[in-house]
């Protein structure tokens, strides 16, 4: 295409005329390619998830007794505090049973809501990796669509160039002729 524009242009400049259409010296525009989707690359498989915590040694621990001793005056003083204390030990043992049964639903509940959360961003990723897949889809069309607009321009413009070249000239060539026939008239006027 660029050597059929450097002819036209010589045979503008030189005074030749082109009885072609521009369609016929341009050729069809560039054809838009299509270009294929942007492969997407595979997902990492996520890491595995670190251990819960144990709760065992506060389930286990929860009745917080303390062993009376065996025999004599510890065991006595050991049962007369217990007898005059055994409410509010009573009390701190349903305390310390009801504390354990929270953390372990705690536990659970985070447990849970991780879960619900990864599997809700899964989603999101996906849906927005989707989106984004399309978008460099479209960019890459509108792209391709674009270079073939500016080269069509481009070739367009030369065309127009050397066709008001060539239209210069021919006027030009029209106006050296034009003063001739001009100089002979007056020439002919003059001799009489």
């Amino acid at each position: 295409m660029a050597d059929e524009l450097r002819r036209v242009r010589d045979r503008a400049r030189n005074g030749s005329s082109d009885e072609r259409s521009p369609e016929q010296v341009l050729g069809a525009p560039p054809a838009t390619r299509r270009p294929a989707p942007v492969a997407s690359e595979p997902v990492p498989s996520p890491g595995p998830p670190p251990p819960p915590p144990d709760a065992s040694g506060v389930n286990a621990a929860w009745r917080a007794e303390a062993t009376p001793p065996v025999s004599g005056l510890g065991r006595r003083l050991f049962d007369l505090a217990r007898g005059l204390l055994a409410p509010a030990f009573e009390a701190q043992v349903a305390f310390n049973a009801r504390q354990v049964q929270l953390d372990n639903e705690i536990l659970a509940y985070v447990d849970a809501r991780f879960a619900e959360t990864h599997r809700h961003y899964d989603r999101v990723l996906g849906i927005t990796g989707r989106h984004l897949g399309e978008i460099d889809e479209r960019h890459l069309i509108l792209q391709e669509e674009l270079v073939a607009h500016v080269h069509d321009l481009v070739t367009r413009i030369d065309l127009v160039l050397g066709e008001g070249e060539r239209g210069r000239l021919s006027l030009e060539s029209a106006l050296r002729d034009l003063r001739a026939r001009l100089a002979r008239l007056e020439e002919r006027l003059t001799r009489g």
